[in-house]
Order: structure tokens, then sequence, then C-alpha cells
């Protein structure tokens, strides 16, 4: 590797020594596809001499069979490590390089401009604090490269590097150049984006990367490494906030230790301090300061420790330890913006997982107050989310949390959503404020429990919740096992689909958030019912596993009893005594399940009937038969 500096050959130790002490800038590279943002890293590695020879002896040839420079070396090849990548000429993958100069050290992300990858862009630049996004001269700005800069500006990056690429294509114009960044700064001053250092340039050819280029003598700015070298990110916002620790592992190796282990995520502690355990609000005061190396006389934001606290305070995992005199919020209610990651549309209401910092928690989102078109800024009304969209709408959380407002603090005010059934990452938001109605709303305690409710019946409450297909025989079983356990003095009700539609549900249609909606306030319903101590029939096709899953989680263990009606889809529509199928296949009925609306069958239901090779009342003698052997019935 060509010497970074003399020192490495001459004295290694005092190289070493400078180096460490050196500032760190992370930064993003961002745009539409074939920018150059690839090409302007491997460029950037290429020019500080970051690579050894066997390396460049590699991309030379490398050049020859994936290039796109006739020959010449193409830079891009440092960067764009994935075999698809190199055939098709893009980045698909978040790709982290790091490099230094005599100056400052970088690590940089090369994220994707394809817009199907725009959920890795956001990775990169959640740690970022520069976000470096190319245009090319000749397109002017895209689509892409708008939605990039509105990303940038929510995930808290405030300066930015216009880096107008391709000059070399357009003769240099200087015309052009003045005429993309009036236009990039009017766009950008409608979401506040101010710190903008455009630089005309050209990653292929080296023009104002390193050295000014003598093409472009009308540029008298910074190079594009000049101002990386020099752009001041100041006293950090997470060393200068409040103190945030949220608590990753208990640490109690014996009787006498008992410590919270976790990173800084801003602010700095001392022994003496007095904090805040949240959400529960219990204070006390930090003891000692413990590392691997030894105790701290103060820990700032950055550094892995591990607190321990002058009284016994029961503190857990995803717990928020933050400063007595400046603690952060508690609520479970919140307005968010929400970047939509997925293929799978984000329905309202539908259950999701939210992680943030350490705390998984479960979540359900408002229909959006409205969506944002990344070319005008305009908010547009929106009933979901589709993949790359990006919305305003309220979250509501299964408990508390601590949480700080994303512009104060992006560790602890960022969460990403996930998919519950097949733990993909479907999205990443940002909390703006606890809802009002958070705050105000509480609930009510009651002398009468549960309990005492079913005691006095004589019986356990529990729910029975048919699903399957339309025509499958829930409805028809559901009855029967409804008169048999009134037979038996059970207080029971019955809560049929077609029925809830009637009233509670009759402003309901068919879609597929309609029916998570459905299933939500069926789920709600059944849970009241199981509350006063009864036992509660549900018949619903209920397609969705994770609406299911939702009900169930309203109950206590043993209370929920799934019963699969698992009819063949040519059997019930054979039946058809409604007319439905028939008109889902003539195209008058839209949205049905079976037809053009999937059915996901239950996984492990307490209960499998099949009414093709079953009569309905052997069916619902099974079902009797299933609440006996869990000890719900004498």
């Amino acid at each position: 590797m060509a010497h970074v500096s003399d020192l490495i050959a001459t004295d290694i130790d005092q190289y070493l020594r400078k180096h460490e002490h050196k500032s760190l800038l992370r930064f993003i590279t961002c745009g539409s596809v074939d920018d150059g943002k690839s090409t302007l890293i491997g460029r950037l590695l290429y020019e500080s001499k970051m690579l050894f020879d066997d390396q460049l002896a590699a991309i030379e040839a490398d050049s020859k069979k994936w290039g796109t420079q006739g020959g010449e070396i193409d830079f891009a090849l440092l960067v764009d490590g994935l075999a698809a990548e190199r055939e098709q000429g893009i980045t698909i993958d978040v790709a982290y390089r790091f490099f230094s100069t005599d100056r400052r050290k970088f690590i940089v992300a090369d994220t994707p401009g394809h817009e199907q990858y725009t959920r890795n862009m956001i990775t990169g630049a959640s740690t970022a604090d520069v976000a470096v996004i190319l245009v090319d001269a000749r397109r002017g700005l895209l689509t892409q490269t708008r939605r990039h800069s509105y990303l940038v500006s929510l995930m808290g990056i405030r300066k930015v590097v216009l880096a107008i690429n391709k000059m070399d294509l357009i003769d240099y114009s200087e015309k052009t150049f003045r005429s993309i960044v009036e236009e990039y700064r009017n766009f950008a001053s409608q979401f506040g984006l101010e710190d903008i250092t455009a630089i005309p340039m050209s990653a292929l050819r080296g023009d104002n990367i390193i050295e000014h280029s003598a093409r472009m003598p009308w540029y008298h700015g910074s190079t594009l490494m000049g101002y990386l070298e020099t752009v001041s990110v100041g006293e950090s916002q997470q060393a200068s906030s409040a103190f945030r620790l949220p608590v990753q592992w208990v640490n109690r190796p014996h009787l006498d230790f008992r410590g919270f282990c976790g990173t800084v995520a801003s602010g700095s502690i001392k022994p003496g301090d007095r904090v805040r355990v949240q959400p529960s609000g219990r204070e006390s005061r930090v003891a000692r300061i413990v590392t691997a190396t030894g105790d701290l006389p103060i820990a700032v934001a950055g550094q892995a420790i591990t607190l321990t606290l002058t009284d016994e305070v029961d503190v857990s995992r995803g717990d928020m330890i933050s400063a007595a005199t400046s603690p952060a919020e508690v609520a479970d209610q919140f307005e968010t913006t929400l970047v939509w990651m997925s293929d799978e549309a984000m329905l309202p209401g539908r259950p999701y997982l939210l992680k943030i910092g350490t705390r998984t928690l479960s979540a359900t989102i408002t229909e959006p107050k409205y969506k944002i078109n990344v070319n005008t800024m305009e908010h547009l009304a929106a009933k979901k989310l589709e993949l790359n969209e990006i919305g305003v709408c309220n979250i509501a959380l299964d408990r508390p949390i601590a949480f700080d407002a994303y512009k104060d603090n992006r560790d602890t005010g960022a969460f990403i959503l996930i998919n519950r059934m097949t733990n993909n990452t479907v999205g990443a938001g940002m909390l703006h404020f606890a809802l009002r109605r958070a705050h105000n709303v509480h609930l009510q305690p009651v002398d009468l429990d549960k309990a005492a409710r079913a005691r006095i019946k004589g019986q356990k409450p529990a729910v029975l919740w048919f699903t399957g297909l339309s025509g499958a025989g829930k409805s028809t079983i559901a009855n029967i096992v409804d008169k048999k356990l009134h037979a038996m003095g059970r207080h029971t009700y019955l809560l049929d689909g077609d029925n809830l539609r009637h009233g509670l549900n009759k402003d309901l249609g068919f879609t597929d958030a309609d029916r998570v909606e459905n299933i939500r306030r069926v789920g709600e319903v059944a849970h009241l019912f199981v509350d006063a101590g009864m036992i509660v029939l549900t018949a619903f096709i209920s397609p969705f596993r994770a609406e299911r899953a939702l009900a169930r989680g309203l109950f206590e263990q043993g209370e929920f009893i799934e019963v699969h009606v698992d009819t063949p889809l040519d059997v019930a529509e054979a039946r058809d005594v409604k007319g439905l199928y028939r008109k889902a296949r003539r195209g008058e009925l839209r949205n049905f399940t079976g037809v053009d609306s999937p059915y996901e069958p239950p996984e492990a239901p307490e209960v499998r009937v099949n009414t093709a090779q079953q009569s309905a009342e052997e069916a619902a003698d099974l079902v009797i038969e299933k609440l006996r052997s869990m000890g719900l019935l004498d």
C-alpha cells in the first residue's frame, strides 16, 4: 500500500498515536442510479492511497472484465462487490468503506440508487454526519434524488454536499451547474435543508475531487476532499444532549454485584449523578461506572459501560436510564413519520413489532394522516402506505416506553417495524411527540375482576375462535357448540361475522385494510366478554395470521382456542349457500377470500376439523371434547 504518511516507514508508533486522535467523519453517498456514487468512492480510496498493490492489480483486471470505461480503471468496482452489482452496473447493498488522510478518518456508506433498495439507503443514513448527494449533470434532479434528499433530512443529517457529477459529459458547463444548484436549493428549502455545499466534479476524471480542476476555472469553492477534511460537525448532538442509557443487559455475576449494561446514547454521566429509570420513574444515584479496563470517572456518548446504582431499583433490559434533571418522555401513543420498506403494503390496524433501542413491543398503526409526494412535498390523502412511500401516522404501543423526539435525539427517537410472521423489517420511523390522549386517558381501576365474574357463573372464561373459508361451516358448527354449552348451563355468546357487519362493523368493506380492522374490533369485543367471565364464540373468516395472532395476544394462556374449519376450497365453493363464490368468479364481488384475496391457514390451531369428512355435529363434539381436555369444562 502506498504510504499514507511517511511516519509509517519511519516511526510507526508515532503514526498510530497520531491516527488514534484524528477525528472521525461518517458520511453517506446517495442519489439516483448511475449518478456515479461508487465511482466517486473508488476515486477517493484511490487518491487517498488506501489500496494495496494486489488490490490495484485486481481492479485493473476486473476493469477489463466488468468495467464500463473501455479498458481504463473502473473505480466503481472497488465498491460494487456483489456479482449482481458488477453485472448490472448498480449498487444493491450498502457498502461501508474506511479510509483516512493526514487530517481525518472517514467511514463512507455507499448506498443503492435504485428505488427498490431505498430501505438500504436509510440504513446508511442512520449514522451519518454528512450526506453527499450525487446528481448526473446531464439528467439533473430525478425523483430518487428528491426522495433521498428528503430522507436525509428526515434522518437528521443537516450538512449536504450537492455533488454535480459527470461535468466532463456536458463540457464543464457553468450554466448547467448553476441551474441545477438553484433548482435543488429551492426544493430543499421546502423541508429545511439549508447547509448545502455544491461542487461540480467528474468522479471518473478526478475533477475537483482532491485538487481543483483546471477545466472549471469558474469554480472557486472547495474540492470534495477539502470539504470532507474540514467540515465541522461540532460537538455531537449525542454528546451535548441529556444522558440516556438504553439498558441492554442486567449483569449479575454474583450476589454482591448488579450492574446495568449498555452503550451511552447521549450525554455524559459521573458517579454521584442522580438518574431516573424509565418508564417506571424510580430514581437513584450512580455508584460506579464499570468497564472492562476499570472504573471510569466519567462516561460519554458512544461508550459501552456498566452502571451500578446506590439503591435497589428494578431495572430490566429495554428500560432507559436517564438524567433525573432532564429525563426522557414516557408514553404509549405517538405521531410519527414512517418510511415504508416492504413490498406488502402497510395496513392500518395490523399488528407489527416495533423495536426502539433495546426494547421490542407490539404496535398498531392508524390510517395515515397523509403521505408525502417527494417531488412537490405535497401532502396527499392515503389509506395505506406502499413500498418506499413516506407518511405521517399515529402509532399505539402495548405498553409505555421512554423516548425523545427524533429531532432532539436520533438514538432514542428512531424505531423500526417488523412483520410479526416473517421477522422482516418493513418500516423505519421517527417519533415526533406523544399524543395528548396518551397522557389524558388512563385505565380506571375497578373492584370486580375477571375471576370474580367467572366464579359467580361457575365457569372458566374463554374464546372459541372459528376460522376458515366462506362456506366452510364456521357459523353452523359454532351455533351447535353454543347450544351444547347452553344446555350444560354455561354462559355464552356467539359473535358471528355477518351479524356484526349489520351493526358494529357496518362501516367496513372487504379490502385488506378493512378486514384487518374488522378482526381487531372483534378481538377487542371478545376480550370484553371474556373479562366478564363468559365463554364467547366468534365465527369469522379472519384470513390473516397476523390479525389472529393479535387477537390471541389479548388473552391469557389457555383462554384462546383457535378452531380451524379446514374445508377445501372446492368443497366450500361447491356449497356456495350465499352465492358469493359465483359473484366473485364473475367479478361482481372483489377481494373475496379464496378467489382474489388470500386465506392464510392456521399453522398450529388447538382444534382442526374438516367438514368434507365430518358432519357439523361431529365437528362440534370435537370442540366440546377439546374444552374438556383443557379443563374448561367439568
